[in-house]
């Protein structure tokens, strides 16, 4: 099969989703020019792509989820039996279900998934004190985000069509006390959160904040006022801190236990994972 287009489709607050479809939708192309939408600031347009095109749908994984976000702004995309590369973006710790959330999604609207990937990229919660997969996706993983990519070119070249079931990506393992000792961790912030709920949200610290507007510029969902940028709307906010990784005074900061929780216990670098 020769794709008449190849067309990426990816939620990207932070940029590491971005950069990973960007790598795989390059080299699908080859020495073509994919076209690359990101949706992190706006839907998709109506589309509905051919059974001859290709689509990469490409999205982050918050608390083994797709955010609904995400899906919500690929609403008018449309597949007619169309290819499609299915990869989740989580923070070193585990995608669960995200990438067969993001494949039934493609299904139910018209795509045949053909490949899927989890790719590491630093956790939102990442920061100089609690480094989360911090810096990913580097080097390696674009590299090995463009040998997906061309297995996927090598594979339509076959006239392979065949429809991959994304629940069965295996998930790299995790080491079973980090593993243990995390959920125990969990277990008490439930307990916490039982007594005293609470909805947390990114805080500016006014002295250094200088009302340049880039955080409301980099929130994906309006959580940040222009003008008022020393609050943010914990109803708004899905705490992917674009506005706090953005902030070029660092005056924007998320304080939350789950931060020293994951940097704590999933240190150990987890290599990208592939189906096709």
């Amino acid at each position: 099969m020769q794709p008449s287009e190849i067309r990426s489709f990816c939620f990207s607050p932070t940029g590491t989703t971005r950069r990973v479809a960007s790598a795989i939708a390059q080299a699908v192309a080859a020495n073509g020019q994919p076209l690359e939408t990101d949706l992190t600031h706006t839907e998709a347009p109506a589309l509905t792509m051919s059974s001859d095109a290709v689509a990469i749908l490409a999205a982050p994984v918050y608390g083994g989820h797709v955010p609904p976000l995400a899906l919500e702004r690929l609403a008018g995309l449309r597949g007619n039996g169309t290819p499609a590369v299915i990869v989740a973006v989580y923070g070193n710790r585990a995608f669960e279900g995200a990438a067969a959330e993001l494949a039934a999604w493609a299904q139910r609207h018209g795509f045949r998934p053909i490949a899927a990937a989890a790719f590491v990229g630093e956790h939102s919660y990442s920061g100089p004190a609690t480094p989360i997969a911090a810096g990913r996706p580097d080097g390696q993983d674009l590299a090995e985000a463009a040998a997906f990519g061309k297995r996927i070119r090598e594979k339509l070249g076959r006239d392979d069509l065949g429809e991959i079931d994304a629940r069965r990506l295996r998930a790299p393992r995790t080491p079973l006390f980090p593993l243990l000792r995390f959920i125990g961790f969990v277990l008490a912030y439930l307990w916490r959160q039982r007594r005293q709920p609470a909805t947390p949200a990114p805080e500016t610290d006014a002295a250094r904040c200088t009302r340049c507007g880039s955080c409301a510029t980099l929130c994906p969902t309006q959580a940040i006022a222009p003008g008022d940028e020393l609050h943010t709307d914990p109803q708004r906010c899905i705490r992917c801190c674009a506005c706090v990784k953005g902030c070029p005074t660092g005056a924007r900061s998320y304080e939350t236990p789950f931060a020293a929780a994951l940097s704590r216990n999933f240190s150990l670098r987890k290599p990208p994972v592939a189906l096709l």
